[in-house]
């Protein structure tokens, strides 16, 4: 059986860094291990932390559920640190 099929994730494209790159100074890309972050990641991750919303209200604001905001949230949180204390590149994937 496969799974039911992903639910649309509304993403605001104004939130979209113009540089989709970030990387330690100094050390080329290509010498780099990489962390991809998921542009829904960075959306419930800057909802919920940049402008304070709550779980609920981000995910009504994506229009996904509380549960899989918080899901997006763990895992971004994540990456992002794995990123910062390891000096690994973060790359963010656009939104498909």
């Amino acid at each position: 059986m496969s799974p039911r099929p992903r639910k649309p994730r509304h993403c605001c494209p104004s939130r979209q860094p113009s540089d989709l790159t970030f990387k330690p100074a100094g050390t080329p890309l290509s010498k780099l291990e990489s962390v991809e972050l998921n542009s829904d990641e960075l959306e419930a991750i800057s909802l919920c932390d940049r402008d304070a919303l709550t779980q609920a209200e981000a995910g009504e604001k994506m229009g996904i559920s509380r549960g899989t905001v918080q899901r997006l949230v763990t895992s971004g949180r994540k990456k992002v640190i794995e990123a910062l204390l390891s000096g690994h590149a973060l790359i963010i994937k656009p939104h498909e």
